[in-house]
């Protein structure tokens, strides 16, 4: 059974939000590729629409949009998306992992594209709490 941790980004708010998603909503992920939207009722995100942005496996290894399939590969990287140089003209054979989701991947990325109100108010993490806290 699939199981993932889930990073949904608010670009309105410049927030993120961790949510551990298995069984059934699990599923909704399998076989996707990076760019693609999903419902967000798999993160309790009802009414909202997320595009897959990117992801991992459980060693730490970063899904790529450019390499098809699950499977891991090594390529030669100037930089983006597991490799960033340090000097001009390097490069790195680096193994990284494709842009379709699998059992293998333990943390995917994704954006919040399209929806109504606030995602910190739909997910149950609301910011006034936490000021009502502080100010005690």
């Amino acid at each position: 059974m699939a199981e993932f941790k889930v990073v949904v980004a608010d670009p309105n708010a410049g927030e993120t939000y961790q949510r551990d998603v298995d069984g059934q909503d699990a599923n909704r992920f399998l076989g996707r590729s990076l760019g693609e939207e999903v419902d967000g009722g798999a993160v309790g995100l009802d009414g909202y629409t997320l595009e897959i942005t990117g992801g991992s496996d459980e060693t730490g290894r970063p899904m790529r949009a450019d390499v098809p399939g699950t499977s891991l590969k090594e390529i030669l990287l100037e930089g983006g998306v597991g490799f960033k140089p340090t000097a001009d003209g390097e490069r790195k054979r680096v193994t990284v992992r494709g842009a379709e989701i699998a059992d293998d991947v333990a943390q995917v990325n994704v954006s919040v594209v399209d929806g109504d109100g606030d995602v910190a108010a739909a997910l149950g993490e609301d910011d006034d709490e936490a000021d009502a806290d502080d100010a005690e």
